[in-house]
Order: C-alpha cells, then sequence, then structure tokens
C-alpha cells in the first residue's frame, strides 16, 4: 500500500523533529545564550524542506533550575528546557505539530493535519 499524501507529510514533520532534537541536544546553553539559540534552532529547521515554521521557545524557569543543580554558569540543553511548534506544507496537506514535557519526557505530537 502507497503511503497517502497526509501520511508523507507526518513523516516529514517528524524527520524535522528528528533533527531539531537529536542535533542540538547538549549544546551548552545559558540565559544569555538562549534567544540566539533558540533563533538558530529555527532557522537550521526551516531549512529542510516543506518547513514553513518553527517556533522554539525556551523555559526560562526550567533553564535556571538547571543551572542551579549543576553548578556551573550553564547547562546543557534537553528537551525539557524547551517548547517547540512546527508547521509543515507537503502537496496540499498543512501537518501542525508541537513538542512539549509529559509525565518527565519531551513528548512530540502531531497537533492537526489540514488537506
Amino acid at each position: 500500500m502507497e503511503p497517502t499524501t497526509p501520511q508523507e507529510a507526518c513523516f516529514e514533520a517528524g524527520v524535522k523533529f528528528g533533527s531539531l532534537y537529536h542535533q542540538f541536544a547538549g549544546t551548552p546553553i545559558s540565559p544569555d545564550s538562549a534567544d540566539s539559540l533558540a533563533a538558530a534552532m529555527e532557522e537550521a529547521i526551516e531549512n529542510q524542506p516543506f518547513c514553513e515554521a518553527v517556533s522554539v521557545s525556551v523555559r526560562a524557569d526550567a533553564l535556571e533550575d538547571a543551572i542551579a543543580e549543576g553548578g556551573a554558569d550553564y547547562t546543557e540543553l534537553t528537551g525539557r528546557l524547551i517548547d517547540v511548534e512546527m508547521r509543515i506544507e507537503y502537496e496540499g496537506v498543512t501537518v501542525e505539530t508541537s513538542m512539549a514535557m509529559e509525565d518527565g519526557y519531551p513528548l512530540m505530537q502531531v497537533d492537526a493535519v489540514r488537506e
């Protein structure tokens, strides 16, 4: 069975999320670099085909907590420090996705598929 266009659009969203998360996880981050890192993540992923919009928000309170726990002036980027929204447009299908913490795990999900 051939995949449907909406299924292929969702696959494209998964590729973008995998790239975003695994490319940047572990990157050193501090309150001073949070905005520029979020912008770099957005711009890097928006370069990929079919990616129309990416929004990365750093959770300032979680970042400050992680730094306080570590004893340095920075920490490493993990899923608990960011919220992500992404819009993919593939052959007339729009896929809205997001990533947020759920039960201590960064859950990436499809929020809507529109043809």
